[in-house]
């Protein structure tokens, strides 16, 4: 039994503060963008780099890798650095290469010099042309995620603030019950998580909300896991907000507040009693869900790229089909060679593709 709040007949505005922005958001507005923008700083130029000595490759007849490691790092993220000595037409070089790609692959890496034929003075190691579709695609989708990520939460934020100016005027109030989904009590204050999913009319939509020192949410509801709280909706928000215990957030005079304070007693004695917000039930914060999101989307990503490459090695109508030959070669060495096999069932009269090709870089290997 959700108690009904008589609220006076005629519009009413609300406390404009009444919404907050998560913290999350607003770490992630200014950071991630930068992240992206490091991204770029420090891969992009290594690409382009790499983009050039692919269009005339070389490999010159005396040359060295030395310092030569690689470290993987979250499980798939792959960074090779290493110093590149050679010789072209008695002329000494030495130059130093970083690269960073996604990989499966387990153990070391066999590589050599490559140079550009036109520009000598231009060098690179062969697993970063073997690896350099792949690792424009994962700059890519870093870049992506990060702008993206950014702008999303910009967009966050400024419809709550566009929300927050809205609250600020009157209309007219619908009281509609929210579940509480976490509460963080600080010096000052509580911070209130909320969802509005209840209601017939729900939005949908997760509200974030602090309650000043001495304030509690108007509770109506608890108990197995479940806390429920009393909101208004506003006409021009779809988010309703949540209300304190003592009506405060609502723009009318004491009377008025009294009355409707007043409106909720026979609930209260009907047996639906203020709930403690301490007892509220802690659920994921906006941070992880946003992980939650984000992993979800990187297994949907892997659930595509499997799929891809299985269709690339039993049914792809040629074997020099990119992406498919990159992701075959980063796939870990028993899948890499059981795809080659299917590859070389269908194709094995001609050249091997990237990824099966021998050291010779036309005989499968």
């Amino acid at each position: 039994m959700i108690p009904a709040l008589r609220l006076p007949q005629r519009p009413l505005s609300l406390v404009p503060s009444a919404y907050s922005s998560s913290k999350a958001r607003l770490w992630v507005l200014p950071v991630f963008p930068l992240l992206g923008a490091f991204f770029l700083y420090m891969q992009l130029p290594g690409i382009l780099h790499d983009w050039q000595i692919s269009q005339h490759p070389l490999v010159p007849e005396s040359s060295e890798v030395q310092n030569g490691r690689c470290q993987t790092r979250k499980g798939f993220l792959t960074d090779c650095e290493a110093d590149l000595v050679y010789e072209v037409d008695g002329h000494r070089y030495s130059s130093k290469v970083e690269i960073m790609f996604a990989s499966l692959h387990f153990g070391d890496y066999e590589t050599g010099v490559v140079i550009s034929a036109d520009h000598p003075e231009m060098a690179t190691l062969s697993l970063g042309l073997d690896e350099l579709w792949n690792r424009i695609i994962t700059l890519t989708v870093f870049v992506l995620l990060f702008f993206g990520g950014g702008i999303a939460a910009g967009f966050g934020a400024l419809r709550t603030r566009r929300e927050q100016v809205v609250l600020g005027r009157a209309a007219i109030l619908t009281p509609v019950p929210v579940k509480i989904t976490n509460i963080r009590r600080r010096r000052n204050s509580l911070t209130v998580s909320y969802s509005d999913k209840i209601a017939k009319d729900a939005s949908k939509r997760h509200g974030l909300t602090t309650l000043r020192d001495g304030q509690q949410p108007l509770m109506i509801g608890g108990g197995k896991g479940k806390s429920v709280a009393l909101a208004v909706r506003h006409e021009g928000v779809s988010l309703p907000v949540l209300l304190d215990a003592k009506l405060e957030r609502i723009s009318m005079t004491d009377e008025e507040r009294a009355a409707a304070l007043a409106s909720l007693a026979p609930a209260t004695e009907a047996g639906i009693t203020p709930v403690s917000g301490q007892t509220a039930q802690r659920k994921a914060s906006p941070l992880l869900r946003g992980l939650q999101v984000f992993s979800g989307g990187l297994l949907m990503i892997a659930v595509a790229v499997i799929g891809f490459w299985l269709w690339y090695v039993t049914a792809s109508k040629t074997p020099f089909q990119s992406p498919g030959m990159d992701i075959n070669n980063a796939m870990p060495a028993p899948l890499n060679a059981w795809g080659c096999a299917q590859l070389q069932k269908r194709f094995g009269q001609g050249n091997a593709p990237f990824g099966c090709v021998a050291s010779d870089f036309q005989s499968w290997k």
